[in-house]
């Protein structure tokens, strides 16, 4: 192989790389939720409950190296938006069951579906992906490092 053939390979691999790790951008969708604006000093466990939900993206850092954790939820049907890692929102929602959708891009769509049920002692939701789909779980505990978090902003 000639010096020219070899730097011609190189630079396709290099786009081809380079193609794969931004095609996994999911584009945002817009909410239809009104967002409850909070500084991280406010954020306070005893504050939420009673509708008052935490909602975050608890990707992990494999998902957040090749651009793929980036999630658009929406609740009964109304998007909530686009939340990205180490992202979270604060949003009123009524006690009962709720059904939540969660969709990322990790080369194709991949989408969930999960009931969730509200009453005055939920306070926080993670969302995450995973390989093949999306987790949910309702805790009543911050993320580890939560001052590393930011409040997402409307998109």
């Amino acid at each position: 192989m000639t010096k020219s053939n070899d730097m011609k390979l190189k630079n396709i691999i290099l786009f081809s790389i380079m193609i794969l790790l931004t095609s996994c951008a999911l584009k945002p969708i817009s909410s239809d939720f009104a967002f409850i604006k909070t500084t991280l000093d406010k954020v306070d466990l005893d504050q939420l409950g009673n509708g008052t939900i935490l909602i975050y993206n608890g990707a992990d850092i494999l998902h957040k190296i090749d651009n793929t954790a980036r999630l658009n939820i929406w609740i009964d049907g109304k998007p909530l938006g686009q939340i990205r890692p180490s992202e979270y929102v604060i949003i009123n929602l009524k006690n009962g069951k709720h059904l939540f959708k969660a969709l990322h891009i990790d080369v194709v769509n991949m989408r969930s579906e999960h009931d969730v049920k509200i009453d005055e002692k939920t306070k926080v939701i993670e969302i995450k992906p995973n390989i093949t789909s999306n987790r949910l779980r309702v805790t009543d505990e911050l993320p580890k490092r939560f001052d590393k978090f930011k409040y997402a902003e409307k998109r």
